[in-house]
């Protein structure tokens, strides 16, 4: 697979990457462990070196999945975990990006991923009551010491990664970006051009909808976080299909999958976006890595971009709560 840099240390990964998190979180039902193993596994064989995890993501288990899976070859691929959430009672409860709690977490994920050094450590939401520049300031001395390699941010605004970045340079930011969440487009990507911060879009295949796969008498399990998303009601699919009606029309045009579209569509936009992209099942996984041999032209990228501006989305990619928790 082609490769791409991230920040200005060029932190080189698969141009398309892998997110974990559903193997066994959030979700519907998790996977049986071996074949969670397995798909890593997999994915590695067909060229994904970056693999997103962390530990809240179980909690705890999805760590240990991603430790056991790629201890076979550890030192070829980049793993990048996360801080920054409470866990009681195995649930998030709350932010905490506290110094003290952000070196409990390290401790405990470079033990739950069997390695020394973790690749990438993301502060997984900005915690309102701890100043970045204290978080920045506590990676800086984890990367001293020699446990962690890389610093990045996750859904923060503009503002934080301009404080975090003056203390640690940043390698990445993880944000949810796809065709039918374009915020990050108005502040967010000039600055990390600006500042020379890789960018990895999570969610950029818009949590299935842009598939092609989900229509508006989808149904989702309880446990399927989706089932309570603004975006994931009946109402809100059926008027988003107009947008993977597009990705269709496209993909016909190009002879490839709609996903395969709108991935190549994040990967055209600039060079230093490396998606993570999640699934559960071998032939999506195939899928989607394809992705990175579509080629869209200036052609069809204006074609796209032409329609997609006509498309109102509809429904919040979050409910209140948790967008709150977003510094986007």
């Amino acid at each position: 697979m082609k490769t791409r840099k991230l920040g200005k240390n060029g932190l080189e990964v698969s141009a398309i990457g892998l997110g974990c998190m559903g193997l066994n979180f959030s979700y519907g039902n998790p996977m049986e462990k071996k074949d969670a193993i397995a798909l890593l596994r997999a994915a590695f064989e067909q060229g994904v070196t970056l693999f997103d995890t962390a530990e809240v993501y179980g909690p705890y288990t999805n760590e240990e999945i991603v430790g056991e899976a790629l201890a076979p070859f550890r030192k070829d691929v980049v793993i990048a975990t996360k801080f920054g959430f409470n866990i009681r009672n195995g649930k998030m409860a709350g932010v905490n990006s506290k110094p003290a709690h952000i070196r409990e977490v390290v401790e405990g994920s470079l033990k739950r991923l069997n390695t020394e050094v973790i690749d990438l450590l993301y502060q997984h939401r900005v915690d309102p009551n701890v100043p970045i520049e204290d978080v920045a300031g506590t990676v800086k001395e984890l990367i001293a010491e020699g446990k962690v390699k890389h610093f990045g941010l996750s859904e923060a605004g503009v503002q934080t990664i301009r404080k975090a970045h003056t203390v640690q340079p940043l390698t990445a930011l993880q944000s949810e970006y796809s065709l039918w969440t374009r915020k990050p487009e108005e502040e967010i990507i000039p600055a990390l051009e600006e500042l020379e911060i890789g960018f990895v879009p999570f969610s950029p295949l818009g949590r299935g909808f842009l598939t092609g796969k989900i229509s508006a008498g989808t149904k989702f399990e309880s446990h399927d976080f989706r089932s309570s998303n603004p975006r994931f009601q009946p109402e809100a699919l059926k008027a988003n299909q107009a947008l993977v009606s597009l990705l269709d029309k496209v993909a016909a045009e190009k002879g490839t999958t709609t996903a395969q579209i709108a991935l190549g569509w994040l990967l055209a936009q600039k060079p230093w976006i490396t998606p993570i992209q999640g699934t559960t099942k071998l032939t999506r996984l195939q899928e989607n890595i394809g992705a990175a041999e579509v080629e869209l032209t200036a052609a069809d990228l204006e074609e796209i971009e032409a329609a997609a501006s006509k498309i109102k989305i509809a429904g919040d990619r979050y409910p209140e709560a948790s967008e709150k928790m977003t510094g986007l």
